[in-house]
């Protein structure tokens, strides 16, 4: 297949943005994977702030993260990543490069325990903010459990109302496959560094 898959045309995104030295989040750190990607990315004089409010996340993502010897370059929050702006340091706006959301449920986990569009989209509505020009939000939707559909559709009417000279946003998906396959929601900052959405 020439075409690349969904996660990872998510991670060439931001393999195209973020450099050695700058500051991500993973809003969702789920099982680890991204927190790792981003970590190995950044390097370690950048860092990586990983948000999950399930303790099984935290677990999980400290075990591989240690096991990468990446600990130094990574802090691991339980808090909703609707609170990014009261973690991020403001000295640290203007190195905020990446950011990564995978939205639904922990897999091999409580499956009722999902994302929700309010929260999701303070949390990217912060992060877009606190963003350096040229930094880009990746939101890998997936949208087949319950709840998912109407946080896709939140989701997507939030995403055509940002203002074009603010950022730019795309989706890249596969549409001619069924069970609702996820999709990615791209949000490049532009380089007009005062507008804000909030």
């Amino acid at each position: 297949m020439i075409l690349d898959r969904i996660l990872p045309y998510a991670r060439k995104l931001l393999q195209s943005t973020v450099k050695e030295g700058d500051i991500t989040i993973d809003a969702t750190i789920g099982n680890g994977h991204d927190t790792v990607f981003l970590a190995k990315l950044v390097g370690e004089t950048g860092h990586v702030y990983g948000f999950d409010i399930q303790e099984l996340a935290i677990q999980k993502t400290t075990e591989k993260i240690n096991n990468e010897n990446l600990s130094n370059q990574v802090t691991l929050l339980q808090r909703s990543h609707a609170e990014v702006k009261k973690v991020i340091p403001a000295s640290f706006h203007e190195k905020l490069k990446g950011a990564i959301f995978n939205l639904g449920y922990l897999p091999g986990s409580d499956k009722s325990v999902v994302t929700v569009p309010e929260s999701t989209i303070s949390a990217i509505e912060h992060i877009l903010e606190m963003m350096a020009p040229e930094g880009i939000i990746v939101v890998v939707i997936y949208h087949g459990h319950e709840g998912g559909e109407i946080e896709k559709d939140a989701l997507m009417n939030f995403a055509q109302n940002i203002p074009q000279d603010l950022a730019h946003v795309l989706t890249y998906r596969f549409i001619n496959q069924a069970n609702n396959p996820p999709f990615i929601l791209a949000i490049e900052k532009r380089g007009l560094e005062k507008n804000c959405l909030i």
